[in-house]
């Protein structure tokens, strides 16, 4: 049937989830490309790499087969929503970022972790089918 939508992605890229993570990546990487946090290294470092842990660990629990592995993987990326907004405060506290750009972050890992969250009750209750 044209115009159907496929009952499953086949890909992580179709996920929303990872494309909010995305947009995630995309803004904390702009925040540090800014002079003045530029200079902070660790704190770049430890942000990026929250950030990005969070993109990549549900694109690997995608490309998993096992749900036991789908779901290590699903919340190890909302453990690391959990660092990425804990780590905003910092940013917020040195200056590196606004009170609207703090907002938009908490939005953006909020987003996403609720969109693992859903990833994990779903994978979840496929593990449980008979």
């Amino acid at each position: 049937m044209e115009g159907k939508m496929p009952d499953r992605v086949s890909t992580f890229e179709e996920l929303e989830v990872w494309k909010t993570a995305r947009e995630l990546v995309r803004f904390v990487y702009a925040i540090f490309r800014r002079s003045a946090a530029s200079k902070d290294f660790g704190l770049r470092d430890q942000a990026q790499r929250a950030a990005v842990s969070a993109m990549t660990n549900i694109a690997e629990g995608f490309e998993r087969l096992h749900p036991a592995e789908k779901l290590q993987f699903y919340n190890v990326a909302r453990a690391s929503c959990g660092e990425a907004r804990s780590l905003s405060y910092v940013m917020l506290d040195a200056g590196y970022i606004s009170h609207d750009e703090h907002k938009q972050i908490l939005s953006l890992v909020g987003q996403t972790g609720r969109l693992i969250s859903g990833l994990i009750r779903s994978t979840q209750a496929r593990r449980s089918e008979p």
